[in-house]
């Protein structure tokens, strides 16, 4: 409302759990002495757009951020390796961007996804890497997957948040 900061304004703010914002006004002794008590926040502003922009940046955070998928990279399978009984190794070849230890991963035969997990081993030279980049060779074995077969794409992803903005 107008006027100067009440006891009302402040009883109704601790109703509603809400902050008092003042322009260019101020708040008698005792509404000062009772928002303390309530732990209500009185935010004093004179310039109308410094209020503005603070409330939108707190609306924004209530926002929830948008969850994007992006590709980091491809894989082409080219040979087959079988270590001991079990275990599987595609020779592979990066086509794109770069293949990282611990990421998500989906592997595609003919466009269907046939698997989706996270990449469990990536070696390079016998060597376990952290990471290969395009135009490289490596090894890969997946966890719970040994059906690979010449000519499956490996296709390594991430989820980021992006924090969505009022307009």
């Amino acid at each position: 409302s107008v006027g100067m900061i009440t006891e009302n304004d402040v009883t109704l703010a601790n109703a509603s759990s809400a902050i008092i914002i003042a322009f260019n006004v101020i708040a008698t002794n005792e509404a000062r002495v009772l928002a303390k008590s309530f732990n209500i926040d009185i935010r004093h502003y004179s310039v109308i757009y410094d209020a503005v922009n603070e409330i939108k940046l707190a609306l924004e955070g209530l926002l929830t951020p948008d969850r994007v998928e992006e590709v980091n990279g491809t894989v082409e399978v080219r040979e087959l390796f079988r270590v001991g009984r079990k275990n599987l190794i595609a020779g592979s070849y990066v086509r794109s961007g770069k293949a990282n230890k611990g990421s998500l991963i989906r592997i595609k035969r003919d466009d269907d996804v046939i698997f989706a997990g996270r990449l469990t081993t990536l070696k390079r030279f016998k060597e376990n890497v952290n990471e290969v980049k395009e135009g490289y060779e490596c090894g890969i074995s997946i966890d719970g997957f040994t059906e690979f077969i010449v000519g499956d794409v490996i296709e390594f992803y991430e989820y980021k948040e992006i924090k969505r903005k009022l307009k």
